[in-house]
């Protein structure tokens, strides 16, 4: 099969230290300091052979990702600006969804609780968490000790097919009465960058009372994903600070009115520059 991979020269910044985490030559946790010369590959790889606990996922949508972009740039010395856990090369994606094509005996699903039977439209976890060290029992995954990361570390989803563990998988059939066939998928793939604006606002940032009024700072795919997370949790008025007329639109789309045209205080602002 055809796969997008990324790879890069191991070369760290003249005195950056490797960290504690790091493999020599494979995987840092500072990828701006250690990779240079950054370059996207089609190449082809042998479809992944899965194990007891995993299933194989033909691949039917992935996004592309800030993250996606900035692993393929580099600054004026020729290090990938991307900052965070790598381990090259890779195939990049992350934001994908998909069909289950083959599954491990001990694949379960989480919505049967039995086997994942292929046909399932699943979407995935981007974060590969142990639940075994403390991050993990804290409820703080995203900090795993031994942490690995779809399209980072481990081969992501531009490809044709990918394997994943069945615990990360989430099945898209309670999708079913909303999406259509092809729109499931599309749906799916926006699972993760949504968790993402989930995480922040929600989680992270102690979320809001019903009735509360919010400023987003930038309509890009996470801040538009808050818009939509945080109406859906009781804001009152949700103004977006968006410099781009066509992303203060899409905020506009999301269910609300103009700020300044809403008398009833319940809709969606969104400036067409900056407050």
């Amino acid at each position: 099969m055809k796969a997008v991979t990324l790879r890069a020269d191991w070369k760290p910044r003249e005195g950056y230290v490797l960290g504690r985490r790091d493999v020599e030559g494979r995987r840092t946790y500072l990828g701006s300091q250690i990779w240079h010369s950054p370059k996207v590959e089609v190449v082809e790889k042998d479809v992944p052979k899965i194990g007891p606990t995993e299933v194989l996922i033909e691949v039917k949508a992935c996004g592309i990702c800030g993250s996606d972009v900035h692993m393929a740039q580099t600054d004026e010395e020729g290090y990938m600006l991307y900052p965070g856990l790598t381990a090259l090369p890779v195939t990049l994606g992350h934001e994908f969804a998909g069909v289950v094509v083959e599954a491990g005996e001990l694949a379960f699903n989480k919505r049967t609780n039995r086997p994942f039977e292929v046909g399932e439209p699943v979407c995935a976890e981007e974060m590969l968490w142990c639940g075994s060290c403390q991050p993990c029992a804290d409820g703080y995954p995203n900090h795993c000790e031994r942490l690995e990361e779809i399209g980072f570390t481990c081969d992501g989803g531009f490809a044709q097919y990918l394997k994943i563990d069945a615990k990360y998988c989430w099945s898209l059939e309670p999708l079913r009465d909303v999406y259509s066939e092809d729109d499931i998928f599309l749906a799916g793939s926006l699972v993760e960058p949504t968790c993402v604006a989930y995480n922040a606002v929600i989680e992270r940032g102690g979320g809001i009372r019903p009735g509360d009024n919010v400023v987003i700072i930038g309509g890009g795919p996470i801040g538009l994903a808050a818009v939509a997370i945080l109406k859906r949790a009781g804001a009152a008025c949700v103004i977006l600070s968006e410099p781009s007329a066509s992303r203060a639109r899409l905020g506009l789309s999301l269910g609300g009115h103009p700020h300044n045209q809403s008398s009833e205080g319940d809709g969606l602002g969104a400036s067409f520059g900056d407050y």
